[in-house]
């Protein structure tokens, strides 16, 4: 375990879906800031089991963290479900998940990290909050043009100049494998992070909440489950 940083006097909203990622984020943020927050979306998912988890999340967190439970502050969610409706992708409608003409898988929400971004930072203008986090990753990002490190500071350069000051969006898992994002949650809460994670968050594209395995509940065989369970493994393979 690495001696835990300095606690700045700046505070942070979190992007939180729910999933591996976002839980790992949090806990990343609760590490360094005196206060945070939680934004979700809800854009028309096809599964609801995304929005619960997110809530079962945040709860556990602050049972598994409970020295930064006090830093843990409202969560909030935005309807999104217009915007959800004109991607009509894999993520928002019942169909087979595959590449599109571009290569690029259909479980991509075009423009759908960019959407969250606005609307978290408009967010945080209001809540007097000063850092956005958020999961993305180069490393292992499943083929989302807008999960890039270009794209993010793109964004983050655009919202400067839009709300008039600085708008910093921190992406702890930017250049981590899913391997190294298993280690970062271990490093942070120890095994009671990396339990937790492991059995309430929420990856699978599918909704699949019957099959249990060793990395947590999913279907194991949609991209994210695949991603997920290598992931595990790589990094129970170190340990």
């Amino acid at each position: 375990m690495s001696v835990t940083p300095q606690v700045s006097e700046t505070s942070a909203l979190v992007l939180f879906s729910g999933g591996q990622d976002s839980a790992t984020c949090l806990a990343w943020a609760l590490e360094r800031y005196d206060r945070v927050e939680t934004i979700g979306f809800d854009y028309g998912q096809r599964h609801a089991i995304e929005m619960q988890a997110r809530q079962t999340v945040r709860e556990q967190m602050v049972n598994v963290l409970p020295q930064w439970a006090d830093r843990l502050g409202p969560d909030h969610v935005v309807d999104l479900t217009g915007f959800g409706a004109i991607g009509e992708t894999a993520m928002t409608t019942d169909r087979a998940i595959e590449a599109d003409a571009r290569g690029l898988p259909n479980t991509f929400v075009p423009g759908r990290n960019l959407i969250f971004l606005v609307a978290a930072a408009a967010l945080a203008d209001r809540r007097g909050l000063e850092v956005l986090v958020g999961g993305m990753c180069e490393t292992d990002f499943s083929g989302y043009p807008d999960c890039r490190n270009d794209t993010i500071q793109a964004m983050s350069h655009a919202l400067t100049l839009g709300l008039a000051k600085p708008s910093p969006i921190e992406t702890p898992l930017m250049f981590l494998t899913k391997a190294e994002t298993w280690a970062l949650a271990e490093r942070i809460g120890g095994q009671a992070l990396v339990q937790m994670i492991v059995e309430v968050s929420h990856t699978c594209y599918l909704g699949d909440r019957t099959h249990h395995h060793d990395w947590g509940y999913g279907c194991g065989t949609c991209p994210a489950c695949e991603l997920r369970a290598a992931g595990y493994g790589e990094w129970a393979a170190r340990a």
